[in-house]
């Protein structure tokens, strides 16, 4: 029996990113929502509620990049040229993020300059990687195993699109994840902003779906075609339910289940996209298989991976653990 090592990264590298987006996709929320919240105590709230986590959530990043690079070398050789204004704009916003979390809690005099590096990066990031999600849907010009377009090829309609659609679909779930753990002002501010959020990213997932399917034929008859539809058809179904799960966790006022319900939107629209990609890497242009590293190398990577993603793992679950709980307004960070 053969073993494809090509399909196993793929899978790996695709867990890795969906990873980063539900736990990151949370506290780059919650500084997508922090202009809106008004008062020292209620932002110091804000930002302690994913203080213990936000650092730990961004090693996903790392590992999907590195991965990448690794695995899929002639991906990343293609991918790189054609996204890097956006990558670099929004590793830029993370570590602007970065500092401001520092800085805010010790910089009482300049506080409001670090709010808005918070809130700024946090936006921006958002905002830069649902372009670069976006430039990847739409297409990448390959030629000769190489990027053949321009320097702003990534700067499209639809790119624009997807990115306020990922910075909305982060703002819910910093919502959510507010309701989740805070109490008082800040809950209560958390569960109107979701209510409103979430009817937009219903809207904008409604709007990416039908354009979508459009932009290449294989994704058209991914979609449409039959007997293909009949494997993508559960997805819509299970959206429908999660968005009845989520206004149901609101009315009842029930923040986990709002919370699992707009992490659940996310995972399928994640699963989505890969079905649309599959088995592309680059959509229309480059397969898993001809992008992927020599089977001795994946064999000796995949050997770091069992040994490192349940450390991580584990390391994360525990995390989460020990700081499980609502935040008051009395809790203080102290890196």
């Amino acid at each position: 029996m053969t073993i494809d090592y090509a399909l196993i990264w793929a899978a790996l590298i695709a867990f890795v990113v969906l990873a980063y987006i539900v736990l990151d996709g949370f506290d780059l929320g919650v500084g997508i929502l922090f202009p809106w919240v008004k008062g020292q105590a209620h932002r110091d709230q804000m930002m302690n509620s994913v203080a213990p986590v936000w650092d730990g959530n961004e090693t996903w990043l790392v590992l999907g990049g590195g991965g990448l690079f690794a695995v899929f070398p002639l991906a990343y050789s293609i991918l790189m040229p054609a996204l890097y204004v956006p990558f670099i704009v929004m590793l830029l916003a993370l570590v602007f993020r970065g500092v401001a979390f520092e800085f805010r809690f010790k910089s009482r005099r300049h506080q409001w300059f670090w709010d808005i590096a918070f809130a700024g990066g946090s936006t921006v990031a958002a905002f830069a990687q649902g372009v670069a999600m976006g430039a990847l849907v739409q297409g990448i010009p390959v030629a000769g195993r190489a990027y053949a377009g321009g320097s702003w090829d990534w700067l499209s309609p639809f790119s624009l699109l997807t990115g306020a659609a990922l910075v909305v679909g982060y703002a819910l779930l910093g919502a959510t994840w507010l309701m989740l753990k805070t109490e008082g002002h800040v809950a209560k501010l958390a569960l109107r902003a979701a209510r409103s959020l979430g009817v937009a990213l219903l809207l904008l997932i409604l709007v990416v779906s039908v354009w979508t399917p459009f932009l290449h034929e294989h994704f058209l008859q991914k979609w449409l075609a039959w007997p293909d539809r009949l494997l993508v058809l559960p997805v819509p179904a299970l959206v429908l339910l999660c968005a009845a799960l989520f206004f149901k966790g609101l009315s009842q006022q029930r923040p986990l289940m709002a919370f699992l319900s707009v992490q659940g939107l996310f995972v399928l629209s994640y699963v989505g996209l890969l079905v649309s990609f599959f088995p592309y890497i680059v959509p229309s242009a480059v397969t898993l298989w001809q992008a992927a590293a020599p089977d001795n190398s994946l064999k000796f990577l995949l050997v770091g991976a069992v040994v490192l993603l349940p450390m991580i793992l584990s390391y994360t679950a525990y995390a989460y653990w020990v700081f499980r709980g609502k935040v008051g307004p009395s809790h203080q960070y102290h890196s």
